[in-house]
């Protein structure tokens, strides 16, 4: 059986912010919907009622309404002391995800960017008889430049693929 849903307060101020960012057509979606959690569970709303029309599970709902509730007093206290850019800055700190765990990436920024770069020349440039670069190409230049000491396939796969990076068409005159 679940627990008992946290009872969630707010004052005027940060009502006032919550519903600017429900309103708001540039605050990122994610924080629009939790600013709606909240409001919608300060309107004593469980959490079923609040998941179903926001398209969320009620334990995500309720864990914004318990870090809502836990938080509370430290957000009335910046709000009474340091003003309202402070308790906006808090109330989005409270609102936005935790970082989440797992290995660090494997590689820095730094040999990426080399790596994209070199997607960006002509392959002929290098030798290499293909006029488009593929993983297994690209994989061996940038070992052969030592820009990394050694990559998968995969891995430069995965840069290819971030939006704005891949170099298709590059080389074709």
């Amino acid at each position: 059986m679940p627990g008992k849903a946290a009872k969630v307060v707010i004052t005027e101020r940060q009502q006032e912010i919550l519903q600017r960012w429900v309103r708001s057509r540039s605050c990122p979606r994610g924080l629009a919907q939790r600013a709606e959690i909240i409001l919608l569970a300060f309107d004593r709303l469980q959490n079923g009622p609040i998941a179903e029309p926001l398209g969320c599970e009620r334990p995500a709902v309720g864990i914004w309404r318990r870090r809502w509730a836990d938080v509370f007093d430290t957000l009335v206290r910046i709000e009474c002391l340091e003003g309202l850019s402070a308790l906006e800055t808090a109330i989005e700190d409270v609102l936005s995800d935790n970082p989440r765990s797992g290995c660090p990436g494997t590689f820095a920024p730094d040999p990426i960017a080399r790596i994209i770069a070199v997607a960006c020349e002509p392959p002929e440039d290098s030798g290499r008889p293909v006029t488009h670069w593929t993983p297994a190409e690209l994989a061996e230049e940038v070992v052969a430049r030592g820009i990394v000491p050694a990559i998968s396939v995969r891995h430069v796969g995965r840069f290819l693929k971030v939006p704005n990076s891949s170099p298709i068409g590059v080389g074709t005159g």
